[in-house]
């Protein structure tokens, strides 16, 4: 006979949550993205995680589990495995309560993770090359040592906890014609369903996966699960939901939109240069939806539940900079000029004069297959759009200085 599993959460349960977290983290608002609703020709609100204490929502599922734990339980210890924002979730709640935490990582966890879950006061153990193995690693400690294991998704307290964004969303709005969830494990989705549809049913409910971790996709449509890869996702990039949040998915979520690589990284993009809201890669993966499946939202009002943003500044500025490039707002130029001094002044100052921004130079004049006496440069700039880069081409070329435009991967164009 099979044993049944875990209980899913109520709305009474996930009520009770919202009580217990009161005052311990942050209510988050949701707010109008008018910007990001004229492109995209619908009523966007932003449900805005990004702004929760450690920079996401696992902070409210950690505390909610944490606090189901009795006096013996709290004195031997947690352990979790995770490679970021749970991590920091149980760090953070477990160093507040005075409870010894112990967080296992993987290998090549970026060593800004594992310093960001020490200041919570942590013990970081890094193990395995994968988030499978570190999870392994993880049991093998709550084993030897009497922990109990905090999951990231499958349990009853974390879903509960995550539900609590689902309560927020409909005390401060209207039920919403669409809520988008990016879904890993399932637990953030499954909380945020289960309130949604018990409080406002005709609501559709449409998760987000990226299609190298399409794994409740697959799922959905009877395939075989992708076998993953790098994602600037990284937050969803789980292979398989939980037993228990994968019996909730099935029952609530009405629509699923799987999301390329491209999508996520416009939609980090666009949130920053559209709303000013710093997203992570699986927190932008809900405007990703609507960027890929645009005649799915179309005229619609939707709330977009922006996860987390816990998102490297190496990694923002490469987004936003490659961003620049595919708009035609950062190009790189190939001037000729003569090989004397002074020239290169006059050449910046016709690039100067015609409102564009250098960013870079780069000489050519020792290159054999530059004639002796000339000189050609790549000149990096930023002008606001492609026909004011044309602009610029046409007063360089005025001004005597023969000019094409290269592409980015610095062929002729």
């Amino acid at each position: 006979m099979a044993v049944a599993g875990p209980a899913a959460p109520t709305l009474d349960d996930i009520r009770a949550a919202a009580e217990a977290l009161a005052g311990a983290v942050v209510r988050t608002p949701t707010v109008d993205a008018m910007a990001l609703s004229r492109l995209c020709s619908c009523d966007l609100t932003l449900k805005l995680e990004n702004l929760q204490v450690t920079g996401s929502f696992k902070a409210r599922g950690a505390l909610i589990k944490l606090l189901t734990l009795t006096a013996e339980q709290r004195a031997r210890g947690v352990v979790a495995m995770s490679a970021g924002n749970h991590a920091q979730g149980v760090a953070y709640h477990a160093g507040r309560l005075g409870i010894p935490a112990t967080i296992v990582m993987p290998l090549e966890t970026p060593f800004t993770k594992v310093r960001l879950t020490e200041q919570w006061g942590a013990t970081v153990v890094l193990h395995g090359e994968t988030l499978e193995g570190a999870r392994e690693h993880a049991r093998v400690l709550a084993q030897e040592h009497g922990l109990t294991f905090v999951h990231p998704f499958d349990d009853p307290a974390i879903v509960a906890g995550q539900g609590t964004v689902g309560l927020e969303m409909m005390a401060d709005r209207p039920p919403p014609q669409d809520v988008v969830v990016p879904i890993g494990g399932g637990g953030l989705m499954s909380g945020i369903a289960t309130v949604v549809k018990a409080l406002a049913p005709q609501t559709r409910i449409i998760g987000v996966q990226v299609s190298t971790y399409a794994g409740y996709g697959t799922h959905r449509a009877g395939g075989t699960p992708p076998g993953g890869g790098q994602t600037l996702a990284e937050g969803i990039a789980v292979k398989a939901p939980g037993a228990l949040t994968l019996g909730i998915m099935d029952r609530l979520v009405d629509e699923l939109v799987i999301v390329e690589e491209p999508a996520l990284e416009r939609a980090v993009q666009l949130l920053m240069e559209e709303q000013h809201v710093v997203a992570e890669g699986a927190g932008a993966a809900p405007l990703a939806a609507v960027l890929s499946r645009p005649e799915l939202f179309a005229g619609r009002s939707v709330c977009l539940v922006l996860s987390g943003g816990n998102i490297d500044s190496q990694l923002l500025a490469s987004i936003l900079l490659r961003g620049m490039a595919r708009a035609g707002r950062m190009v790189r130029l190939r001037v000729e000029i003569p090989d004397r001094p002074g020239v290169l002044a006059r050449v910046a100052e016709v690039i100067g004069r015609g409102g564009g921004n250098i960013i870079e130079i780069y000489h050519h004049r020792l290159f054999l297959d530059v004639p002796l006496k000339r000189t050609d440069i790549d000149a990096v700039i930023e002008a606001t759009d492609a026909p004011h880069v044309r602009r610029i081409i046409d007063q360089l070329i005025a001004a005597g200085f023969p000019t094409r435009l290269l592409s980015t991967m610095g062929q002729d164009r």
